[in-house]
Formats: C-alpha cells, structure tokens, sequence
C-alpha cells in the first residue's frame, strides 16, 4: 500500500495525540485513588488507562479513522458539487438535445463537481469534432467516448483516496484490542497466581480493565466499516451520474447528427 506523505503524516500524528490522550487525560491522577495513576480507577476513564500500553495504539487508530472519515466526507461532499446531480444531469441532458453546448458548459462551470468535470470534457470534445471533417460518424463518436473515460479515470482516484486506510484501520483494529485484552488477562491470571489465594475482586478489576481494549478495537471497527461503506454508496453514485451523462452526450450526438456520405 503506497502512502502520500500527507496521509503518512496524519497516521503519525493521530497515534502521537493517542499517547498524549492516554498519559494527560487517562492517565490524570483526578481518575484514581490517592491522586496518582498507580491507585485503583475510581470511573471509566481511569479504568481505560488502566487498560495497558495497547490504549493509545487503538486510541490513535480511532483517531485515524475519524480524520480520514472528515477529510473523505469533504471532498466527496465538494465533488458532489453544487445542487443536485440528477437535476444537473438532466438539464445538461436537455440542452445537448436542443444544440445547445455552450449552455451545458455554463451548466457545468456553475455546478462544479465531478460529475460536472467528466461532462465538460465530453461537451468540448463534442465541440472539437463537430468542426472535424476528416472524421466519419463513428470515429467522433468514439472520440467522445475516449474523452469520458479519460476523465471519469481521473477523477475517480480522488474520490476514493484514503478509504484503504480506513478499511485497514476497521480490519487490525479488533485484532489490536484483541491483543490488548490477551495481555490485560495474562496479567490479571500471573497476579492471582503470585497472590496465592484467588481474589475475585483483583480478577474482575483485571478483566475489566483489559476489556477496555477490546471495546475500543471494536468501536474502531465498527466506525471503519460505517464509514467505509457509506463513501462507498456516495461514490458508487457519483460515478453512476458519470457514466449516465456521458450514455447520455454519445447518444444525443449519434440521434443528432447522420453520417455524411
């Protein structure tokens, strides 16, 4: 997996504020007994931190999920563009049924999205070849196919950037909390042990506190494929209206314009 240095960035920083998170705000001494972190929890927060050195692991994995979610909800929100894509589609699609081309372009310098970029590179490619006269029905036709698919293929891997990070997070991030708690309970269980007689209270407090990780590997998940999917759906429907409009250009043009003999 090739990482921008961008996005390699945002992972270091999410996990370096996951550590700050779990040593300055877990780890407040207000959170235990006696006003120090090597006293018992007294609430969730201290329980958390009693969760072991896999915390801010997940914690920064959380924290990757939730950044890259933000920045993928805005960019596929700006690709979108302005107002409804069906409603753009639709409109170009009359225009270029009525001859109008410099109209559609206007349409969609105004709405803006990506969507809008793929049918203007069709629409001025429908410009260049009707001034062509060296070229047969077919071969403009094609032409304008080309075009679509050229810019449909460059605006695609902007909108799905990122979202690998997001899935791989949603995958590791219950195996990480599954860890965490394996070694939270090896912990409690060598306590006992070296105790000599069982204390029920010192294993539930150690179970509890190891679960912590797994509670937050699961939410991590769970957040991961939510979103995942979700920009998914928005995609999948963006490149629907892609592929809509452009059907709709190669059509108009091959019902408007007869071969010339």
């Amino acid at each position: 997996m090739n990482i921008p240095a961008f996005s390699l960035l945002v992972i270091i920083l999410s996990v370096f504020v996951g550590w700050i998170i779990y040593h300055f705000v877990l780890g407040n001494g207000a959170n235990f007994e006696g006003g120090t972190n090597e006293g018992k929890a007294i609430n969730l927060i201290g329980n958390m931190y009693k969760g072991g050195v896999i915390v801010p692991l997940l914690i920064g994995i959380l924290l990757i999920v939730l950044t890259f979610a933000i920045e993928r909800l805005i960019t596929i929100l700006r690709a979108k563009g302005n107002g409804s894509v069906e409603g753009f589609v639709r409109n170009v699609r009359d225009l270029l049924s009525n001859g109008n081309i410099d109209a559609a372009v206007a349409e969609c310098d105004k709405q803006r999205g990506s969507v809008a970029n793929v049918i203007r590179s069709g629409l001025l490619k429908y410009g260049q070849v009707e001034k062509e006269t060296n070229l047969d029905k077919e071969a403009k036709v094609a032409a304008i196919q080309k075009s679509l698919e050229e810019a449909t293929a460059l605006e695609l891997p902007m909108l799905s950037k990122n979202l690998v990070i997001i899935s791989t997070c949603a995958s590791i991030s219950t195996l990480v909390g599954l860890l965490g708690t394996v070694l939270g309970m090896i912990k409690a269980f060598a306590a006992l042990a070296q105790a000599g007689a069982p204390d029920a209270i010192s294993l539930a407090n150690g179970i509890s506190e190891a679960l912590v990780n797994t509670f937050l590997g699961i939410l991590a998940a769970a957040l991961g494929i939510i979103f995942y999917n979700m920009f998914n759906n928005l995609i999948d429907s963006l490149t629907y209206g892609m592929d809509e409009a452009g059907f709709s250009i190669v059509q108009t043009y091959s019902a408007t314009h007869k071969e010339r003999e």
